[in-house]
């Protein structure tokens, strides 16, 4: 997972991506990277980290102009250790291109191979991001022809973008001397939305938090398919560019990913996330009785709306049982299993009064690997409860994601090929209830009927692009970076940073 954002305003725009990827700084801890325009010349940094580490006085002052990107990394292809392949990426013809994006292309080792031997280009990293900016700047310059561009000729490049690309992608864009473009792929998988401040700036990004956070109103989702262009007077030009787009957005930007102050595609986060809640409580009345459970209890943070609403609707208590650690590292970048497992403890810690004696009803929004969940319910049990129980708001994660998220791999994940009783007692839970795929779907689809479908990939197997097949996902496997054994780490947090630490 990725975020990304971009500007165009009438005057400097570096503090305002700062302080925008700041705000997007849950969809990526691996690195950061910023691009300003001013006239024709580029400046760019970027740099492995943490937005706040990345970006130092001397590095913003180095960035000036008024049109911009910028990103924040959560590597899903490619080498994580390399600092060269932070985003934006940069190609010098035509006009001089940076390019951001936040998905997966499912298709890039063959876009790699036409690139060379078609396109005469050259790919120097693994990064997909790479391949996208030359597929880009390939079909720009086709169109162009040595002419000067018009937004006709951006739309027209977007259009044979979408033709060649297969995937998912929401992308930023800054043309030298020209302005900002960005496009979102046919099914929308990814999301990205615009808006504008009180002095006509123009702003596009991952979520709309980006936008209230920075000032600024958002306006509305950009269409899957669509493409947009702002020249650097801040005028918006827009068109469909796909054959036949259709709005499937990914169902765990919801459950998990996305801030829940965000609004995407028309779906508040936070209100989907309460109906989970509801949906799991009808659930778990089925599994286990409500008068056998003295206290409803989140796993910090993103599970708290649904284990609120699941604790109102059967009557039992909520109550906050772990506290957490804002200032311990991220698990999942910790070398080592035993590191690992010793950072769950120090990132969360129970109060024990409200363990000791009691059934508790953990509530999590997912559960992925199974190692994570394992360590906190005997986290329970130490602090003195009777019996643990775990509800996940989500359903069983049983297939790879090829789309952006990192769980590609069908042997890492816990409920792969397994029963529900049999992931209970590898997480030594007393019972263990999951969300169902069709209550998840209903749950929040409800929230904006014109959405006819999402990609729920994960947990249904069915790919929304249509082609994906075993072949693809061994091949994307293959490229992945940064593997861990099955069920090693890291269950319901995905190895993707939390939502409410930004």
């Amino acid at each position: 997972m990725c975020g990304i954002v971009g500007v165009v305003s009438p005057g400097p725009v570096n503090q305002l991506i700062y302080d925008a990827l700041l705000l997007l700084q849950h969809r990526g801890q691996d690195a950061a990277g910023i691009v300003t325009l001013l006239g024709r010349k580029v400046y760019m940094h970027k740099a492995k980290g943490m937005v706040r580490d990345v970006f130092r006085t001397r590095n913003m002052r180095a960035l000036p102009g008024n049109a911009g990107l910028g990103q924040v990394r959560y590597p899903t292809a490619g080498n994580a250790d390399s600092e060269e392949e932070a985003q934006p990426f940069y190609v010098n013809a035509p006009f001089g291109i940076t390019l951001a994006h936040n998905g997966n292309l499912t298709n890039a080792q063959a876009l790699k191979a036409e690139l060379f031997t078609s396109d005469h280009r050259h790919i120097n990293t693994e990064s997909d991001t790479e391949v996208l900016v030359n597929v880009f700047a390939h079909e720009l310059e086709r169109t162009t022809r040595g002419l000067p561009l018009t937004p006709q000729d951006v739309f027209s490049a977007v259009g044979n973008v979408h033709k060649r690309i297969r995937g998912s992608y929401a992308v930023v864009a800054l043309i030298a001397g020209h302005g900002l473009v960005a496009f979102r792929d046919p099914y929308g998988i990814r999301p990205l939305g615009m808006g504008r401040g009180a002095d006509g700036t123009v702003m596009i990004a991952s979520e709309s938090v980006t936008l209230d956070g920075t000032g600024h109103k958002f306006e509305r989702n950009i269409a899957p398919g669509e493409a947009v262009y702002v020249d650097m007077k801040g005028n918006v030009h827009t068109r469909q560019c796909a054959e036949n787009p259709q709005l499937s957005p990914c169902i765990f930007e919801y459950v998990y990913l996305a801030r829940p102050d965000s609004e995407m595609d028309g779906i508040s986060v936070y209100q989907a996330r309460l109906n989970l809640g509801e949906s799991l409580a009808k659930r778990v009345v089925s599994t286990v009785p409500p008068n056998e459970i003295d206290v409803v209890i989140p796993i910090p943070e993103s599970s708290r709306p649904s284990a609120m609403q699941l604790a109102q609707l059967l009557g039992i208590p909520y109550r906050e049982g772990f506290v957490k650690n804002r200032y311990v590292g991220r698990t999942f970048i910790m070398p080592g299993q035993a590191v690992r497992k010793k950072s769950v403890r120090q990132k969360l810690n129970t109060i024990v009064s409200e363990f000791k004696g009691r059934n508790v009803l953990l509530v999590d929004d997912s559960i992925v690997r199974g190692t994570t969940s394992r360590e906190i319910v005997q986290m329970a049990r130490e602090a003195g409860a009777r019996k643990v129980y775990m509800a996940s708001a989500a359903p069983p994660v049983r297939f790879p994601n090829v789309y952006g998220i990192d769980m590609p791999t069908a042997e890492e994940l816990v409920a792969h090929g397994r029963t529900v009783d049999e992931v209970r007692q590898i997480i030594g839970a007393d019972a263990l209830i999951y969300q169902d795929v069709e209550g998840m779907k209903a749950a929040i689809g409800k929230l904006n009927p014109q959405i006819k479908g999402f990609d729920a990939s994960c947990f249904d197997g069915v790919y929304v692009t249509g082609d994906i097949n075993a072949e693809d996902i061994a091949r994307i496997n293959e490229a992945r970076i940064g593997q861990e054994d099955p069920l090693q780490e890291n269950t319901s947090r995905l190895a993707i940073p939390n939502p409410q630490e930004a």
